[in-house]
């Protein structure tokens, strides 16, 4: 049985020891540690990493502990550059998110009342989620059908994994720029994208069926968190319920060097704990997408030490149940699946097109037509708003999952102009199918669809 806690005492000792963050420049030459002391609640070290996690801080090396009521916690972060993090307005964001003036201790789990894009908020929204089997195209039917409908798209992302998709989409009314709250209309919308999201053909190949849901005005989901549990909830992983595994995925052994993540869980006897250890190409958000994992299967991290080690990341990770115990055998086999699947529906190949300019309604609707047009699939996208700037993200490869053709993305050259920006990066790691052309695309280079949309809106 858990111990019995006097709300009202818990609430005199978060005001007497309130959170405590220090953002510290001087001990590093080559990153920021970030240093958090708290009262323990569960679910305070995700809390944490979200507020790191929006700011697309990298986490090099972490020491977190929480044993008994206190939390305390030492990250080394970098950010998007590979810098210490300098810039007075990130400093006073997590300041504020973290320290004594933050909801850290609160009992939503959330920091801000809304989805914010960083440290942008996205207004007065309607939040739609989806999810169900992925096809080439998908995500153009999707955005059409929203714009056909008279949805502006605020913000959204989107990942597909073993050939499953999930998205949170932010809308409002294109008129009104209102939340969408009329019961017939939501009616409407949700029917379409389910028609959208079963196929012309109404068929669902593996029986695990199609999902939509809104929820209007301020949602207090974290997006990446909800992308996870979409996906979890939808077995893209080594495994079906109950904790059963398929046949001969035990069999698989992770390999880091070939992109496969190595995770293994052992049972220490001396504290009782079930140690987690992870070794994987490192990336962004990596540690957050394991602890989120970890978080939604009820899971407690008491001690983890993080370090990375060339371009691999390694995390150890002493963790129990909810209610105090460790691991039984058949739980730590689905915790191995699920954390792979976790590290792997982040982990893109192909090219990054990263298109900036001025927003209108019906932009993704065009911009990923034109995509399909041209052979490419989106794997990954994230779409975001700030004040009238459009900054989105898409992931692309070639729809039978090969690599993208260098001369494919030659092609759209002939549809460009002046007005919005876009920026081509080829994924690290990711070999090119054909030489690239004398006076082609360099490993970065930029251009715009804007001539092509000029058309589209005459």
């Amino acid at each position: 049985m858990l111990p019995y806690f006097d709300p009202e005492y818990e609430n005199f000792n978060q005001r007497i020891n309130p959170p405590r963050v220090c953002i510290d420049n001087t001990t590093c030459s080559d990153c920021t540690l970030v240093k958090v002391d708290s009262m323990n609640k569960n679910g305070i070290l995700l809390e944490v990493l979200q507020v790191l996690s929006d700011l697309d801080l990298h986490i090099s090396k972490a020491y977190i502990t929480s044993d008994g009521g206190w939390f305390m916690d030492v990250f080394h972060v970098v950010d998007k550059q590979g810098q210490k993090v300098t810039d007075e307005k990130t400093i006073k964001y997590i300041e504020k998110a973290l320290g004594p003036e933050s909801n850290l201790l609160g009992a939503n789990g959330s920091n801000s009342p809304g989805r914010s894009v960083g440290m942008h908020s996205i207004g007065d929204h309607t939040a739609i989620e989806l999810k169900g089997p992925d096809r080439a195209g998908l995500l153009s039917e999707i955005f059409a059908v929203l714009a056909d409908l008279q949805c502006n798209v605020l913000a959204a992302e989107v990942w597909t994994h073993r050939t499953r998709v999930a998205c949170v989409v932010y809308v409002n009314d294109v008129a009104t720029g209102q939340a969408i709250d009329d019961p017939r209309r939501l009616s409407r919308i949700e029917d379409r994208l389910r028609h959208v999201l079963r196929g012309y053909g109404g068929g669902d190949d593996d029986g695990r069926g199609t999902h939509a849901n809104f929820a209007v005005g301020s949602t207090s989901h974290h997006v990446d968190r909800r992308l996870h549990q979409l996906m979890n909830a939808d077995v893209d992983f080594d495994g079906v319920g109950d904790g059963a595994v398929v046949a001969g995925a035990g069999d698989r052994d992770g390999d880091p060097a070939a992109g496969r993540p190595a995770v293994t869980v052992e049972h220490c006897e001396e504290k009782s704990y079930s140690v987690v250890n992870v070794k994987c190409k490192d990336r962004s958000k990596l540690l957050f997408d394991i602890v989120c994992t970890l978080t939604d299967m009820q899971y407690v991290v008491f001690h983890a030490a993080v370090s990375s080690e060339g371009t691999y990341g390694i995390q150890e990770l002493y963790i129990r149940r909810k209610d105090g115990k460790t691991l039984l055998k058949h739980e730590a086999e689905k915790v191995i699946r699920c954390i792979e699947a976790a590290i792997s529906r982040r982990v893109s190949e192909g090219f990054t097109l990263e298109l900036c300019g001025r927003d209108r309604v019906g932009l993704l609707s065009d911009v990923t037509r034109v995509l399909r047009e041209h052979g490419l699939t989106v794997t990954r996208a994230d779409v975001t708003t700030v004040g009238e700037q459009a900054m989105n993200v898409f992931y692309v490869r070639d729809p039978s999952g090969q690599l993208v053709d260098m001369k494919t993305i030659e092609g759209l050259r002939g549809e460009v102009g002046q007005t919005v920006m876009l920026n081509v990066k080829r994924v690290p790691g990711t070999v090119a199918k054909a030489p690239e052309p004398a006076g082609g695309l360099a490993r970065t280079s930029f251009f715009s669809f804007g001539s092509l949309l000029a058309k589209l809106r005459a």
